[in-house]
């Protein structure tokens, strides 16, 4: 899951706000370094990822890919199904994307010590509207070729969007089978950590 997604399993509070978030960013063990609902946010984001990953309709949609893409399958999954949670949003949230989007990014500016690289894309995620805007699947060859840049072997992407629009119907499908089992199990994991 991306940032979508993370934030909207991760709670309504400003803390499961930017814990959702940090998870990105934030590595290695949680020694207290942030206020403890923050924290607790941030190992919700890390269940989601493993329990993401190992999921056997993750798994499937990881094989759609042709066999040379499949190293870059997770990331791309990532991307796509923030592009599904936003255009099918109404099906998961009673609040609008624009309403839910404006808050997250309110709540990211009125926090003035974002860790490491979150506090460079801040601003520039509201001012672009980086969440919304997954709701047009084009904006995804606009996030791939960022990933690129960031990647030892950007050519690892090259012709992925591509694929992604021949595989559109059956990962959206994924996505629609996956998301709400996502979603109970986010809820169930939450209880557990008392966010």
């Amino acid at each position: 899951m991306n940032y979508l997604a993370h934030l909207h399993l991760g709670g309504d509070t400003p803390a499961d706000m930017l814990g959702s978030l940090y998870g990105d960013f934030v590595k290695g063990p949680l020694r207290g370094d942030y206020p403890a609902e923050i924290e607790a946010a941030i190992r919700l984001h890390r269940k989601i990822d493993g329990f993401t990953d190992a999921h056997p309709l993750i798994l499937q949609a990881k094989r759609r890919f042709p066999e040379a893409r499949r190293r870059y399958a997770g990331i791309l999954l990532d991307v796509f199904f923030d592009h599904c949670l936003a255009l099918h949003w109404q099906r998961y949230s009673k609040e609008s994307l624009s309403n839910f989007t404006q808050r997250v990014y309110g709540v990211l500016q009125n926090e003035s010590d974002l860790p490491g690289r979150l506090q460079r894309i801040a601003p520039l995620m509201a001012a672009q509207d980086w969440l919304g805007s997954y709701e047009d699947f084009q904006v995804l060859s606009q996030v791939i070729m960022g990933m690129q840049r960031r990647l030892s072997r950007p050519e690892g992407l090259q012709g992925a969007m591509s694929e992604l629009e021949i595989l559109y119907a059956e990962l959206e499908q994924d996505f629609l089978l996956f998301y709400p089992e996502l979603m109970h199990f986010a809820d169930n994991t939450r209880q557990d950590l008392m966010i």
